[in-house]
């Protein structure tokens, strides 16, 4: 019989002290948190990363897709802790920009007196049902190879130091 005995003591206890050392990632996450959020403001500077579908608002106005007033870009906030980062919107639209989908029908009513008026309308009128719209997903959270790559780089450094 034939023993082969390997002695791990040296990176168990290297292991160990990791473990006792990840139990606060603070700083990465931040770091994390950091480059997703740089994501997302690159993601809209550019219009998607691929372009995105333009939206019928952009293209009659010459704007740009998912920026009209800028809340939406706006209420992108990062947050992170000892083991976690992340990056999102509290805002309700946010989701079906990000994955795509189709809105429920809905009763359009006017605001004022005037009514609703549209081109080729025969006159105003006080509401309309509106059957929904196909919203193509626009991927605002979303990492390229390079921010994968920033966010690998930091986690080596990050435990590199440990």
């Amino acid at each position: 019989m034939i023993r082969i005995g390997v002695d791990v003591g040296g990176a168990q206890k290297r292991l160990n002290l990791l473990q006792t050392q990840l139990h606060d990632a603070t700083p990465l996450m931040r770091t994390v948190s950091g480059i997703m959020l740089n994501s997302v403001k690159k993601n809209f500077a550019a219009g998607g990363r691929p372009k995105w579908v333009a939206s019928a608002r952009a293209k009659a106005s010459g704007g740009q897709t998912l920026i009209k007033s800028g809340i939406l870009l706006r209420s992108f906030q990062s947050r992170y802790g000892r083991n976690y980062a992340m990056t999102g919107s509290n805002m309700v639209y946010a989701a079906i920009h990000q994955f795509g989908g189709k809105t429920s029908p809905h009763v359009i009513r006017a605001r004022d007196a005037g009514g609703l008026y549209w081109p080729g309308a025969r006159h105003p009128v006080k509401s309309v049902k509106h059957p929904g719209s196909r919203i193509p997903a626009r991927p605002m959270l979303l990492l390229t190879d390079l921010e994968n790559m920033k966010i690998e780089q930091a986690a080596n450094l990050f435990l590199a130091d440990k």
